[in-house]
C-alpha cells in the first residue's frame, strides 16, 4: 500500500483534526524550516523541531566550508539531530549518507511513538515509516550522485544569488 493510500484511508476514520495533522507527514526541509509556529501536536512541534535543526546544521556547514555567512539559527536543545547533520556533512557518499539519514529518522519515530501502540502518533509515524520505505525504494546510486550534485549545485546558486541581491 502506498502512503497516499494510507493516508487516503486513515484520513475516513480520524477526526478532522487529527486528519488535519497528515499534511505533516512528509520529509519537506522547507516545511521543516518554515513551520516555526506551533501545530497544536507535540508530536508534529517536535518532528518538525528536529527536521529544523537538521536542515540548518546542514545548511550552515555548507556556507561554512564555502565562507559564507549561516544561512539561519539554529535552535537549541536538539543535540541528536545536530550530531546527525554534523556526521551526514562528513560523508563522502551520498547514498550512504541517505540512508543513514533514514535510519536515524525510522529510529527517531520508534522513539517519539514509544508504547503507545494505539494512539494517533502511531498512525502518523506509520504513514512517514511507509515514505521512507517508498524513498528507499528510488534509490539509484548513479542517478542519486547525479541528482545530489544537480540540487546541491541548485542550492548553492541560490544562496550564492541570494547574498549577490544583498550585497
Amino acid at each position: 500500500m502506498s502512503s497516499e493510500v494510507f493516508r487516503e484511508q486513515c484520513n475516513q476514520f480520524l477526526s478532522k483534526r487529527d486528519a488535519a495533522f497528515t499534511m505533516y507527514c512528509r520529509y519537506d526541509p522547507r516545511m521543516a524550516v518554515q513551520t516555526v509556529d506551533r501545530t497544536g501536536s507535540a508530536f508534529f512541534d517536535l518532528l518538525l523541531l528536529r527536521e529544523r535543526v537538521l536542515h540548518l546544521t546542514l545548511a550552515n556547514h555548507r556556507a561554512a566550508e564555502h565562507k559564507r555567512p549561516p544561512v539561519g539559527e539554529v535552535p537549541p536543545d536538539v543535540p541528536r539531530a545536530e550530531a546527525l547533520a554534523k556526521a551526514l556533512f562528513v560523508m563522502e557518499d551520498p547514498l550512504e549518507a541517505a540512508i543513514t539519514l533514514d535510519r536515524a529518522r525510522w529510529g527517531v519515530l520508534d522513539e517519539m511513538v514509544g508504547m503507545d501502540y494505539f494512539g494517533v502518533n502511531n498512525i502518523f509515524s506509520y504513514l512517514l515509516k511507509l515514505q521512507l520505505l517508498e524513498r528507499k525504494q528510488r534509490f539509484d546510486a548513479v542517478k542519486g550522485a547525479a541528482n545530489y550534485r544537480e540540487l546541491y549545485n541548485a542550492i548553492l546558486n541560490e544562496y550564492n544569488s541570494k547574498v549577490q541581491k544583498g550585497n
